[in-house]
């Protein structure tokens, strides 16, 4: 009775129920991510023809059947944004993030907020989690475009970028402010308390870095202080701030002053200078970028160049959940102008 028990426990094995193939089977039959096949089978037009081929000709293969339940509430809308956050240890995050929710729920739309970082695949995963949750369009927050932003931003899921105009995606609508003016009045700031030996705290490769860096160095030629021009490798954490602080104290001529790249790297700088031994702003003046609430707390109290981050993310909600409503946006980039917020981690330089 035994044996024959172990028989029927393993016909019954054999003959149990079989897992139906999902679309993450199909996107590794095809060799293409899920959200690529997401847009196949919604039959969006960017899908290359021998791509689609291969995505239906995998669906067929392993027997892969579009939800009915899922594909019927596919046919209406579901007024769902999605929010991409780069950075969410970024103070900066908050302040967009209360204001694009505000508005989007103003106008009827729900966000779903997904959170980048260096993984290039975990930042394709989840943008591919957004549309697999049928976002109708994207919201991207930070100083660079995700990993995988092409193949998520499409005419089927339009996006807009807020912290950079992006000039090598000409398709995207953005929300920015004018970086190359706000490092312009950082340097303006500091030469009007004396300072010429200021050496600016870089951000790396992105179109943001690129512009503050740019601003930066026009800003010293135009004050006769090309030959004080120093710019040191940092990046937009405070880790980042603090290794650049630490190279500009090393320089032959020490610097009076630093323009770092954002607020949360001039945190890091400013822990620099004190394990040195100086003191902000006495010894070093430091200015920052991005004007968060974090950086007004009185015990920080850092001078830094301000962008209007709640009328971005306004903004950047207003126009995306505009354009998913039919409504005529206007102009597809939008820079606002960047204004000093002085505090007291500047001082006029000591002789």
């Amino acid at each position: 009775m035994a044996a024959e028990g172990a028989e029927e426990n393993g016909r019954a094995a054999e003959v149990g129920p079989v897992a139906r193939p999902t679309i993450r089977d199909v996107a590794t039959r095809a060799g293409v991510s899920k959200s690529l096949v997401s847009l196949a089978l919604q039959n969006a037009p960017r899908v290359a023809p021998q791509t689609r081929a291969a995505i239906l000709a995998a669906a067929e293969e392993l027997g892969y059947r579009r939800n009915a339940a899922a594909h019927a509430l596919g046919a209406h809308r579901t007024r769902t944004i999605g929010v991409f956050v780069l950075d969410l240890h970024n103070p900066l995050t908050a302040d967009v993030l209360d204001a694009v929710q505000a508005e989007a729920r103003r106008r009827d739309y729900r966000t779903i907020i997904v959170v980048g970082g260096e993984d290039a695949a975990a930042e394709r995963a989840e943008l591919e989690k957004l549309l697999e949750f049928r976002v109708e369009g994207i919201i991207a927050v930070g100083h660079r475009l995700p990993d995988g932003a092409d193949a998520a931003f499409t005419a089927d899921c339009p996006a807009v970028i807020i912290g950079s105009d992006h000039r090598s995606t000409p398709h995207l609508a953005s929300v920015s402010n004018d970086d190359v003016m706000g490092a312009g009045l950082a340097v303006d700031h500091l030469v009007s308390l004396g300072h010429e030996r200021i050496a600016c705290v870089d951000g790396g490769p992105s179109a943001v870095a690129r512009d503050r860096r740019r601003g930066y160095r026009t800003a010293m030629r135009r004050h006769g202080l090309g030959d004080a021009i120093a710019v040191v490798k940092g990046s937009f954490t405070e880790d980042g701030g603090y290794r650049g602080a630490s190279q500009a104290l090393d320089l032959p001529e020490r610097p009076t002053a630093l323009f770092v790249v954002n607020d949360l790297a001039a945190m890091g700088a400013m822990a620099a200078v004190e394990d040195r031994g100086l003191s902000v702003p006495d010894d070093i003046s430091v200015v920052g970028y991005d004007g968060t609430r974090l950086a007004g707390i009185r015990p920080i109290g850092l001078t830094t160049v301000g962008q209007p981050l709640q009328q971005m993310g306004t903004q950047a909600a207003a126009r995306l959940c505009g354009q998913l409503d039919g409504e005529v946006c206007g102009q597809a980039r939008t820079r606002l102008p960047p204004s000093l917020i002085e505090r007291r981690t500047t001082a006029r330089v000591l002789r």
